[in-house]
């Protein structure tokens, strides 16, 4: 065999091993009822389209135009290399712009991080274009951008679409807005629900992507939640921080963050609800239980849709020295490539999980270490249960929905992290994303 052959035979072997491991179309983890039928926020509208920034012959640009009076707030990516949309969002936040008109603009296929000065510019002609044509202040223009790293943006592909995208907005186009903003995920994902504050109906609505690059450190996607409750900025802008540590930054897929991590709320005020000036009051409480629930289900689809993932694992870690400490064993054990994989592979290997215990650098009582499986108790006093069987550890990894708890013995700490399975098809997925 000659070298042009043995070329042949390598590449017809790659693409058999890409068939192989190849990404379904959809997450087996996926809600079975699909795209939920969210409900109308009064006060906003979606439009979204195709401007061919990356992907070709599918949306990739959406619009959200929100009415006078609304409030938003939201929370980024700490991350030192985030991207130029990310830092103009932060600054017009920090300026505390009012409660005015408010447009938000995400387009996908590339992130505008490390783009320099360039992205900076792209930033700006976008929300300079959408303010032409909304009426909505450049500094109430919010944008975001997800896809590929240091790629300059092509944003006269998308300023090209603003006009068109003005036009088609509509108060039911949700759906349209949260499938345009997807990179790899294999679905949109959607959560609402329907909430009573002072006697009155209020809704919210929430679509997230996410998929791969997710890891606790804000937001970890990009989500958008919207309501028609009446808050004071400030007090939405507390809620939402607090919120997002038991939700948004208690996920990870593959322990790296976004340059691009973007969660924002927006508050329209147009429900006949009272408006909500104090974050102790009975109607924060009860908006903030709500708020909640949006949340977790859309972090939850994130994980759900983990590239390549076939499992969904919940990780409770108590008997903590703190919360914080509890969290942080928790996401040790979450991030363990090693832990992961014995996922994958339907193997009980709870000696891995006393391995991430370990590695944390939290207190822990070895001789009083329990860790169950479901409801199945593995270790007890630091060795495992005389009453465990590895028939019954091995029947219950093949279930698709997993939980591991486990009890340090040093205090009342206590923690929820969540987190999925690590596959081939992970590598697959990421060993050619930018083709």
């Amino acid at each position: 065999m000659n070298a042009e052959q043995k070329i042949a035979a390598l590449e017809a072997e790659l693409a058999k091993l890409k068939a192989q491991y190849s990404a379904p179309e959809v997450s087996p983890l996926a809600p079975v009822s699909g795209f939920p039928d969210l409900p109308v926020v009064r006060g906003v509208r979606f439009a979204s389209g195709a401007a061919g920034v990356k992907y070709q012959g599918r949306d990739d640009v959406m619009l959200m135009v929100c009415d006078a009076g609304t409030s938003v707030a939201g929370v980024f990516t700490r991350s030192a290399t985030r991207s130029a949309n990310v830092l103009d969002c932060q600054r017009k936040l920090a300026l505390g712009a009012g409660d005015g008109p408010v447009a938000i603009v995400v387009n996908s296929g590339n992130s505008n991080a490390f783009t320099g000065r360039e992205g900076d510019n792209s930033v700006a002609a976008i929300c300079n274009a959408v303010a032409d044509v909304s009426g909505v202040p450049a500094e109430r223009v919010f944008t975001a951008s997800t896809g590929v790293i240091g790629e300059r943006l092509p944003h006269d592909r998308i300023i090209a679409k603003v006009s068109e995208l003005h036009g088609d907005l509509s108060v039911d186009g949700a759906a349209g807005a949260a499938h345009a903003i997807m990179t790899t995920d294999t679905f949109a994902k959607g959560a609402a629900v329907s909430i009573n504050i002072g006697g009155e109906a209020v809704e919210i609505v929430g679509f997230a992507k996410g998929s791969g690059m997710i890891a606790p450190d804000m937001a970890t996607m990009l989500v958008y939640i919207a309501t028609d409750a009446n808050v004071d900025q400030g007090v939405l802008q507390s809620i939402l921080s607090d919120l997002n540590e038991g939700t948004f930054n208690s996920i990870t897929v593959d322990s790296d963050t976004s340059t691009s991590d973007s969660l924002m709320l927006v508050a329209t005020g147009k429900s006949d609800a009272p408006r909500i000036m104090d974050a102790d009051s009975s109607d924060a409480i009860a908006f903030a239980d709500g708020l909640r629930d949006v949340m977790l289900d859309l972090s939850h689809q994130v994980v759900r849709d983990g590239e390549g993932a076939t499992k969904f694992l919940e990780i409770t870690v108590r008997g903590a020295a703190s919360e914080a400490s509890a969290k942080t064993v928790g996401l040790a054990i979450a991030n363990s490539p090693l832990v992961k994989t014995a996922v994958a592979g339907e193997d009980p290997n709870w000696g891995r999980v006393v391995m991430g215990v370990g590695k944390s650098g939290e207190p822990a009582d070895r001789d009083k270490l329990s860790i169950w499986f479901g409801d199945i108790l593995v270790a007890e006093n630091g060795w495992v249960s005389s009453s465990y069987t590895e028939e019954a550890g091995v029947e219950y990894m093949k279930n698709a929905d997993l939980k591991i708890t486990c009890d340090l013995g040093v205090g009342d700490g206590e923690a929820t992290v969540w987190t999925c399975d690590l596959t081939h098809q992970y590598i697959v997925i990421n060993g050619d994303y930018r083709s």
